[in-house]
């Protein structure tokens, strides 16, 4: 095939269709490059993708915006620490998050959910939100997307659809479960609450957002919720959010970086484009092969985990390769480091394994 652009890979790859060869996109965070020794620490994630001949892949924000009628929700934040407090008439509960320096990065460690009468207050905090265009948001999102141009990629968050947003910043994994036991019918009320929100918020981003690549940020991992759990929950709220951007023709995928296996053939009913964050084990558990066989329309973005990275070249060429082989072809597989691409593993690494996969023979 004649040489394609990145974006043009991208977007085949995407659509299930032959490529020249093989999306190669090494997440690259804001922690890697300052971990790096020079002159790569002082590069950024751009110029370090050019130098590695990897494919790399550029955000724009959200375009839309919350709008508060009787709630509201205050930000305080002094650079270490970040309070969120929602205030709404039935009471008031706050988040705390830490600054993490070395991931570059914000973690919970105070959730506004604690109890019935907190759980109470986050239902009225969604009952009175609403979403619209933010369109200041917009031009500046279209204004980035005119930057990038063919360099790569462009997605977009949306969301995280209601049952994984509750357990990973709502409520905590253990609470979480306790809550849904202990208050099921105060949660499920939360959960529809929160699920309104989210499709006027899908509706507004498929309907306006300029990004080529959609995202629900799912996190899904069957370490966190059940099988079981999911069908009840995340499936159908998934499925309404697919099925809208499937109606306008656009490009969604679900951001899921944890244990899929038995998920897989729920996985397969979703009217979505690509699965992104599929990794491999030990850090996950699903290769590249359960993904096709169980999901056979569906283009793939992961084949590796952080662990492999920290392994020997050698070692991870051979791991990559054997991947590669056993699929029935190599139509819709974008390979990434599956979560974020460990600091440890250097910019040298990266490329070697770039330069390796342009010479592999795929099968389309």
């Amino acid at each position: 095939m004649n040489s394609m652009s990145p974006k043009e890979r991208w977007l085949a790859s995407i659509k299930m269709q032959p490529v020249d060869r093989l999306v190669y996109w090494p997440k690259l965070d804001a922690a890697y490059p300052q971990n790096q020794k020079p002159p790569f620490r002082d590069w950024n994630n751009e110029q370090l993708h050019a130098w590695m001949g990897t494919d790399p892949r550029y955000g724009v924000a959200k375009i839309y915006k919350e709008i508060h009628h009787r709630a509201q929700k205050e930000i305080h934040n002094d650079g270490h620490t970040q309070r969120i407090v929602y205030n709404t008439p039935v009471g008031v509960t706050e988040q705390i998050l830490k600054f993490d320096p070395p991931s570059v990065s914000w973690h919970p460690v105070e959730f506004p959910i604690r109890n019935q009468e907190t759980l109470k207050i986050m239902i009225a905090y969604y009952g009175d939100l609403e979403v619209d265009l933010d369109r200041e948001g917009l031009e500046k999102a279209r204004q980035t997307y005119q930057e990038v141009g063919d360099k790569g990629i462009v997605g977009t968050p949306i969301g995280e659809s209601p049952l994984m947003h509750f357990v990973e910043w709502l409520a905590g994994i253990e609470n979480a479960h306790y809550f849904l036991n202990d208050y099921q019918e105060d949660v499920e009320e939360l959960f529809a609450a929160a699920h309104r929100v989210l499709v006027r918020a899908t509706e507004i981003m498929v309907e306006y957002s300029p990004a080529d690549l959609l995202t629900m940020v799912e996190n899904t991992s069957t370490t966190l919720i059940s099988p079981a759990q999911y069908r009840r929950y995340s499936y159908h709220h998934i499925m309404d959010y697919a099925r809208i951007s499937r109606a306008a023709g656009r490009n969604m995928e679900l951001h899921m970086c944890g244990h899929l296996k038995r998920l897989l053939p729920m996985l397969a009913d979703m009217p979505v484009e690509a699965f992104e964050a599929f990794t491999s084990p030990t850090v996950g558990n699903t290769y590249l092969l359960d993904g096709r066989q169980a999901c056979p329309n569906v283009c793939l973005i992961g084949g590796t985990n952080a662990a492999l990275w920290l392994r020997p070249l050698d070692e991870i060429i051979a791991t990559i390769e054997r991947s590669l082989d056993e699929l029935p072809h190599h139509r819709g597989i974008i390979l990434t480091s599956g979560g974020v691409q460990p600091p440890a593993c250097p910019p040298e690494k990266i490329k070697a394994v770039a330069d390796w996969l342009k010479t592999y023979p795929l099968r389309m």
